[in-house]
């Protein structure tokens, strides 16, 4: 028998958290140890969003809301060609995920959660971001702890990078190179 049920089903990861957290770096090691196909939210933005927050104003819920969409669609794109996917992307609220998951059949979240002090000292490093560290007590009062019920993952950001993947892999059940993408 051929068809859909025959393809190994395609795996979705989203490493979420604020601004600094180190999303990007994690979702980049889980994608190069499993070959998940990488995309930074950030890059889906529109070049007026992207300059209303290098401005240090943050996105209201309607402005966000298609730029969620977008990245629902390019995850349920990739799992209609076979393709898995890790998605660097803030995913601050419940109702944010919620729009990521109407995407592909199942997406996972992995969130890097820590104190205020290290992501601020991580952001304060790190150079040619359009997300200044100002704008990080907003991420902090816009996050919504993920619930029981979502099934998300919690890593510390106060692991270093290559331990934050090794955890992510070991508790999503990924190893190295058993992703096929098509």
């Amino acid at each position: 028998m051929t068809g859909e049920t025959d393809a190994p089903p395609t795996r979705h990861v989203v490493v979420m958290g604020v601004s600094g957290a180190g999303k990007t770096t994690v979702a980049r090691g889980i994608a190069a140890r499993t070959g998940l196909t990488f995309a930074e939210a950030d890059e889906f933005h529109s070049p007026a969003h992207v300059a209303q927050m290098r401005a240090g104003v943050p996105l209201d819920d309607a402005a966000r809301l298609p730029w969620l969409r977008d990245l629902a669609g390019w995850m349920a794109a990739r799992a209609a060609d076979g393709v898995s996917t890790v998605l660097a992307c803030s995913a601050l609220k419940r109702s944010y995920r919620d729009v990521l998951r109407q995407g592909p059949p199942s997406v996972e979240f992995v969130h890097l959660d820590g104190s205020a002090e290290v992501i601020r000292e991580r952001m304060a490093r790190r150079a040619g971001h359009y997300m200044s560290a100002s704008m990080l007590e907003s991420q902090l009062a816009t996050l919504e702890q993920p619930h029981p019920d979502e099934s998300v993952l919690v890593l510390d950001v106060s692991l270093t990078p290559d331990e934050l993947v090794s955890a992510a892999l070991d508790r999503l059940g990924l190893s190295s190179g058993v992703v096929a993408n098509g």
